[in-house]
């Protein structure tokens, strides 16, 4: 702070710092004394968090043939996994003519379909749980779950769509977590008979070879 000739000079106080520090520092009403103080900033905004979501009718309805679909798709690839039977064959290696097993012979047409089936029950999943999202959103659901976590899984997407339907219709909208669950366990325990199956029966076939 610049005092001007003959200017009355300003009272006692904090003030900008003249050398530009942007900190305030103590005029004591002649000279500057070196104490220096932090500036003054105005305080951010409190956020404010977003608004609670609207409960809907109890006669708007929460499940559709959408989100149904999206829990019984895994329930194909299993079925198709049920009929998978790999039958060993013998293939002749080296210059002795000698007879070996040949690995490929599991991949049979069964394998791929059910390899390819499970690619397209993928897409299909994303294509519904967006159709599911759309029509919650017409429903009157705010906020509803959304669909691209699907791609991470079906199950994330089922069971976080269920929970902010449970949220806006009480006793209501945790059907789907249920099924889901009892499809995981059931493709869990069929998935294991069949392998243990299916190994069983490569060891015998190997044994007899």
């Amino acid at each position: 702070m610049t005092v001007p000739p003959n200017a009355s000079a300003p009272g006692p106080g904090w003030y900008p710092d003249p050398a530009g520090s942007g900190r305030l520092q103590w005029w004591n009403g002649s000279a500057w004394t070196g104490q220096f103080n932090a500036p003054q900033f105005q305080a951010p905004a409190p956020r404010h968090p977003a608004a609670p979501r609207r409960r809907i009718s109890d006669r708007t309805p929460v499940y559709n043939a959408y989100i149904w679909t999206i829990v019984a798709l895994p329930l194909v690839p299993l079925i198709l996994l049920m009929f998978w039977n790999p039958v060993l064959r013998l293939r002749t290696v080296g210059p002795r003519q000698i007879q070996t097993i040949d690995p490929a012979s599991i991949f049979t047409a069964p394998y791929f379909l059910f390899i390819g089936i499970s690619f397209v029950a993928y897409g299909v999943s994303a294509l519904l749980a967006y159709l599911d999202w759309d029509r919650l959103r017409k429903d009157g659901v705010v906020r509803p779950f959304h669909w691209a976590w699907v791609f991470l899984s079906r199950e994330v997407y089922v069971i976080g769509r269920s929970v902010i339907v449970h949220e806006v219709a009480p006793r209501r909208g945790l059907a789907p977590v249920w099924v889901t669950i009892s499809v995981v366990l059931l493709t869990a325990v069929l998935t294991g008979l069949k392998m243990s199956a299916v190994v069983a029966t490569l060891a015998n076939q190997a044994v007899t070879v």
